[in-house]
């Protein structure tokens, strides 16, 4: 089956698809334009009535179910690759889906990711814009350099900042999906012995500070996790906050600032109508 969503604004959107692929959906499309998104979301037939009650039952303002539609039978295992290509990232990163063949040009650096149920494959803004900073900052990261890659995802974040460097890195994510895609990426891209992985909240992470520490999080994500995340990073140390909106900038930065960051710049995408930026920081 496949659920029409309408939402106000990206991070409606985003709020939206997390909460369907958490009670079941399988695949996504999303179409921007002026006045909002439209989600496409793909589900079977079974669970189609558990997605749209879990979506009914958010009671947000700026998020319509519209209706859900049979869907014509295709080759998933084919139709899944269409749209999708290799990504240049700043001066010396590419990421390309594993069916893409690998780039000929040898100053870049490659990172091999499939789209699934976890977020990140450098297509989207939020994602494209934390991928620069790395870039830009990874020639100051050494062997001594540790990386803290917060709600990693698929964990293309840290695993891009190990491809450009010789780091190491700790990701988590609340969620165990996105932890296996996070160690599952990490062995394909031969770097599992230079990440360490797990299920859980930023709580759990224990020891001495890092001296990078990432986060593609919506800004009520963000918000709570500002405190502890200024305890992760160590003093001198950088921070690459994204997935946020050109409207959010002001108050996160303010409320980054209270924890005894810095700001150090500040990178601006837009997509469709929305303008997302991503901030680097110094504590």
């Amino acid at each position: 089956m496949c659920l029409e969503i309408r939402a106000r604004d990206a991070t409606l959107a985003e709020l939206a698809a997390a909460e369907a692929f958490e009670a079941g959906a399988e695949g996504l499309e999303e179409r921007e334009d002026p006045d909002g998104t439209t989600l496409l979301l793909y589900v079977r037939t079974e669970r189609a009535a558990q997605v749209g009650e879990v979506l009914q039952k958010l009671g947000v303002d700026g998020i319509e179910l519209r209706g859900a539609n049979p869907v014509v039978q295709e080759d998933w295992s084919e139709s899944w690759k269409r749209g999708l290509e290799p990504i240049n990232i700043g001066r010396r990163l590419r990421i390309r889906p594993s069916f893409a063949p690998a780039g000929v040009d040898p100053s870049r650096q490659e990172l091999e990711i499939d789209p699934g149920q976890a977020f990140g494959t450098g297509g989207h803004a939020s994602t494209r814009l934390a991928l620069e900073w790395i870039d830009s900052v990874a020639a100051t990261l050494g062997p001594e350099t540790r990386i803290l890659d917060v709600g990693c995802g698929t964990g293309v974040l840290a695993l891009a900042a190990l491809r450009l460097s010789d780091a190491t890195a700790v990701a988590f994510d609340l969620d165990p999906l996105a932890a296996m895609a996070a160690l599952d990426n990490a062995a394909r891209n031969g770097l599992a012995d230079r990440i360490e992985v797990f299920t859980g909240g930023i709580d759990a992470v224990r020891g001495n500070p890092f001296e990078l520490v990432v986060a593609n999080l919506l800004k009520r994500e963000l918000l709570s996790l500002v405190d502890e995340i200024a305890r992760c990073t160590r003093k001198g140390g950088l921070a690459v906050f994204s997935g946020l909106l050109l409207e959010d900038c002001d108050s996160v930065v303010q409320k980054l600032e209270a924890a005894g960051f810095v700001r150090r710049g500040l990178r601006s995408h837009h997509d469709g109508g929305d303008v997302w930026v991503s901030l680097l920081m110094s504590r």
